[in-house]
C-alpha cells in the first residue's frame, strides 16, 4: 500500500492509506471539508455545533482531520496500525476492531458512557 500511496504523491495527487485501500485525490478535499458542507448545505449545521454535538468513528489515517475536528471522536483497535503516521488522533480508541469496534461505541453511547476518554 506504501508503493500506491507513493505513486499517489508523484502524479502530484494526495493520498492516504485506508485500512483496506488507498485513497487518492486531486485538490483540497477530505472527509471534513465534505462535512462541513454537507452539514451546512443540506442541514443548516455549523461546524462550531457539530463538532461538539456528533459522534465520529473512523479506523485509518484518512480520518485523521475528522479527529482533529470532533470533539467526541472513536478510532476502532486498527487505528493503531496508523497512530505512527498520524498528528490528530481519536479522542478514544475502543478495544475492538472494525465493526466490532463500532458496536463497542454503539454500546457506549446507549449506556450514557460516550463523554469517557481513553486512548
Amino acid at each position: 500500500m506504501i508503493r500506491i500511496r507513493d505513486l499517489f504523491e508523484v502524479a502530484g495527487a494526495t493520498a492516504r492509506i485506508s485500512s483496506i485501500h488507498v485513497n487518492g485525490w486531486f485538490g483540497e478535499f477530505n472527509k471534513l471539508t465534505t462535512t462541513r458542507l454537507c452539514a451546512r448545505e443540506l442541514f443548516g449545521i455549523t461546524e462550531e455545533r457539530f463538532k461538539d454535538e456528533f459522534v465520529f468513528c473512523g479506523d485509518s489515517q484518512n480520518d485523521e482531520p475528522m479527529f482533529a475536528c470532533f470533539t467526541h471522536s472513536f478510532g476502532m483497535a486498527n487505528i493503531r496500525n496508523f497512530l505512527q503516521l498520524m498528528k490528530s488522533r481519536p479522542a478514544y480508541i475502543t478495544s475492538q476492531p472494525a465493526g466490532l469496534g463500532f458496536c463497542e461505541v454503539a454500546g457506549l453511547l446507549l449506556n450514557g458512557n460516550g463523554s469517557r476518554k481513553r486512548k
